[in-house]
Order: structure tokens, then C-alpha cells, then sequence
């Protein structure tokens, strides 16, 4: 596998994606291979714009948010594509905060049934 040029296989196993996932995200245009016959070659942009799809799926944004935001540097450059970003940024740690907030209510609300339930199982050994 070289650093400049991979394969659809070798694509699929850097990223840990499926060929499905891969040919979707070509299809919807988040990636661009270089195409030789039916072969496809990933070069070092593809691998980049690869890793902020996933990453940016892992933070929670949708495909259609990530390709626009892609879109933004190829048709008006780097400082909106920042400015975008930052937007996106902080509305996803709100809502991330928000999850967040809720998770933790529910982890304390299941400990203390758990506690209720050690403590009820105790009352009932001691009879």
C-alpha cells in the first residue's frame, strides 16, 4: 500500500469501511477517485477528505452537512469554510452538551435503583 495512491480494497481497509459505505460516499459525491477502467485510485485528497467524513460523522454531523461543508473550501476558500465550521462546531457541542446532560440524569437515575434494588435484596436475606 503506498502513502500516495490506494485502491478501493486497500481504501476500504485504511478507513475500516465497507465497499458499500465507500462507493455511497462517491456517489454523493464526498470523494472523487481517480478512475482507470473500472479501477479506482484514492490519492492523498481522498484520503483527507476521507478522514474528515468519518470524523465528522463521529462528532455527529449529518453526510449532507459534511459535503456542504466540503463544498464551501472548493467554491469560496478557506476562511468560510472556517467560518462554517465554527457554526457547525457550536451547535454540535450544544447539542452534544445536551446529551450529554441527559445521559447523566439517566446514569444517576439507574444507580439509584440499582442501590434500591442491593438494598431490598439485603432486607429480604435478613428474614
Amino acid at each position: 500500500m503506498t502513502d500516495t495512491r490506494l485502491t478501493f480494497k486497500e481504501m476500504c481497509a485504511k478507513f475500516d469501511v465497507t465497499p458499500r459505505t465507500l462507493r455511497y460516499y462517491e456517489y454523493i459525491e464526498l470523494i472523487s477517485p481517480e478512475k482507470d477502467g473500472r479501477s479506482r485510485f484514492y490519492g492523498a485528497r481522498e484520503v483527507a477528505r476521507m478522514t474528515l467524513i468519518l470524523r465528522g460523522r463521529r462528532f455527529g454531523f449529518s453526510l449532507e452537512e459534511i459535503r456542504q461543508w466540503l463544498l464551501i473550501y472548493r467554491q469560496e476558500g478557506t476562511r468560510p469554510q472556517l467560518e462554517a465550521w465554527l457554526q457547525l462546531a457550536d451547535r454540535q457541542l450544544a447539542e452534544l452538551e445536551r446529551q450529554k446532560a441527559e445521559l447523566d440524569i439517566s446514569l444517576a437515575d439507574l444507580r439509584a435503583l440499582r442501590d434500591t434494588a442491593v438494598s431490598e435484596i439485603r432486607k429480604l436475606d435478613k428474614t
